[in-house]
């Protein structure tokens, strides 16, 4: 079970967003875990994924105390894999995020050869999780579902409000600060790749990604539902 199982969007909003997860278990020690996770992280940036994190320390993008409001636009945006490795001192769950299936089923194999005793999970589409399971000739052991929304919906912000706010599963991302990225790209103000940039800094394990936002983002310059 995982937070981005709630990640709002129909299968196919999913083709660009694949969430691969290793969880250690709670009786393991933290001498043989830490290397296993740190050779999970150090696999996973050989497919270059969108996204990297560790759910006590964040994504390979994250917000910096020492910068002020009249830099947040123009800082570096590039993903920092390094700090991602560097900051894991305990156990915890980490994350790699694609933006194609090629490399989550070639990255998820490549995790079955390496066999690091590690629980893995993979969160998208049914169709696409079946297809790197089959892919790296494992059996389905198990399939999650959302619910979705219940209750007065037409309260809710519209779809790619929704889509975005919710790829943090910890509730990191407001739906204002989500409508207010997609003004500002409808206005001309930013391009999608540089509000994506600002979201993705909000989540605080790393499973955001800035790929599917950015896309999401550009299709609200004429889309509203």
């Amino acid at each position: 079970m995982t937070n981005t199982l709630h990640r709002f969007g129909d299968a196919d909003s999913f083709r660009d967003d694949y969430v691969i997860f290793a969880i250690p278990a709670r009786s393991n020690n933290p001498e043989n875990t830490l290397p296993a996770l740190r050779r999970f992280l150090e696999i996973a940036i050989e497919f270059k994924p969108v996204n990297l994190g560790d759910a006590r320390n964040g994504g390979a993008l994250r917000p910096s105390r020492s910068l002020s409001p009249l830099n947040h636009w123009w800082r570096d945006s590039s993903l920092n894999y390094q700090a991602v490795l560097d900051g894991l001192t305990h156990p915890t769950t980490c994350s790699a995020v694609f933006d194609n299936p090629t490399a989550a089923e070639d990255f998820l194999k490549r995790i079955k050869e390496e066999d690091l005793g590690l629980s893995v999970n993979i969160s998208t589409s049914i169709d696409g999780a079946e297809q790197c399971c089959n892919h790296a000739c494992i059996p389905r052991h198990s399939v999650g579902y959302s619910l979705g929304f219940e209750g007065e919906t037409e309260k809710l912000p519209n779809s790619q409000v929704l889509m975005l706010s919710t790829m943090c599963g910890h509730g990191m991302i407001s739906h204002s600060l989500a409508k207010k990225m997609i003004d500002f790209v409808k206005e001309g103000r930013r391009t999608p790749k540089e509000a994506a940039s600002v979201l993705t800094r909000f989540c605080s394990c790393g499973v955001f990604n800035p790929v599917r936002a950015a896309r999401i983002i550009e299709d609200a310059r004429t889309k509203t539902t």
